[in-house]
């Protein structure tokens, strides 16, 4: 966990000050590399496992693990259950507090929790952040939506800026820059990302949608790069020193996140903000360490409220 303590050590710092471990309810832990993450977070002292799934798969891979003596508890759910109704019951009737997802499909784990049934929803939409580390740019940048809202509107990208600020303000961010990807920085009725890019600017600029900085259209290079914007003339001086990145549909995003973590290798991990409880969303493909971090970066926003 070296690298990952390196570059996000002030939330593994806010995550080690909960007062007591979080109660980390697992949907489908039968998952080894999550078991792996959620078992470090035990061993460093912020997290106690709430298992989810089938008893028998999970038992065994905890003995292939070697994690027999550890504290934790499973709650078996029958074959034709929903693993993440079951999980979220947990949480309802006061075993949990935080939700993470386990080995289940993206739409699987997101269903139970847009059913306005279950009361997650604390705002009006939940939102998919990941968090990443960009090889040479000096700060952490939340990028969203890439998993919750396919192809949100003007107003829906506006609730989207409002949860990735409020989870920015909670780890300590307080009032982040917020940049509106585009293809082109200039606007174009030929391309409508951008004319949206420009509307949801200088909607902000009269009426703010929340404490921060939005800038927009903005393509990625002009984000992460002061020489890139010097080079093509964009003078702007917030070039290099975003915070957030706030991109058109779910396609653009998933796209980005995972060309950043598979093909550059960028450190990484992913929540679900705008909910009444933490919750840790990682592909199945993730790391460990990303896994792991998701749930740091939770812990880190239970302190916030403590």
């Amino acid at each position: 966990m070296n690298v990952f303590e390196k570059e996000f050590d002030f939330i593994l710092e806010k995550a080690k000050k909960l007062s007591k471990p979080m109660r980390v309810v697992v949907a489908g832990a039968d998952a080894e590399h999550l078991l792996q993450a959620v078992f470090e977070a035990e061993a460093q002292g912020f997290a106690f496992p709430v298992l989810v799934g089938n008893e028998e798969r999970i038992h065994k891979m905890i003995q292939e693990l070697k994690l027999e003596d550890r504290k934790y508890i499973i709650c078996g759910v029958a074959a034709d259950d929903n693993v993440v109704q079951d999980a979220i019951d947990v949480v309802r009737n006061g075993g949990g507090d935080v939700l993470m997802r386990g080995n289940t499909s993206t739409r699987g784990f997101l269903m139970p929790l847009l059913n306005k049934g279950n009361k997650l929803i604390a705002k009006d939409v939940l939102t998919y952040i990941s968090l990443m580390k960009v090889p040479n740019y000096d700060r952490l940048l939340a990028i969203s939506d890439a998993a919750v809202i396919i192809n949100p509107s003007i107003e829906r990208r506006k609730l989207i800026i409002r949860n990735m600020v409020d989870f920015l303000q909670q780890l300590g961010i307080s009032h982040p820059n917020v940049a509106v990807l585009s293809l082109v920085e200039k606007p174009s009725f030929h391309m409508r990302d951008t004319v949206e890019a420009q509307t949801i600017a200088l909607d902000h600029a009269s009426r703010p949608i929340a404490d921060c900085e939005v800038v927009g259209p903005i393509t990625w290079d002009l984000v992460v790069s002061k020489e890139a914007a010097r080079l093509k003339g964009y003078n702007h001086p917030l070039c290099g020193e975003f915070d957030a990145v706030c991109v058109p549909d779910v396609m653009a995003g998933n796209i980005l996140i995972k060309a950043l973590m598979m093909s550059a290798k960028v450190n990484s991990c992913g929540v679900v903000a705008g909910a009444t409880i933490p919750i840790a969303l990682n592909s199945r493909s993730n790391s460990v360490e990303q896994a792991f971090l998701s749930l740091a970066t939770c812990a880190a926003l239970l302190q916030t409220k403590e």
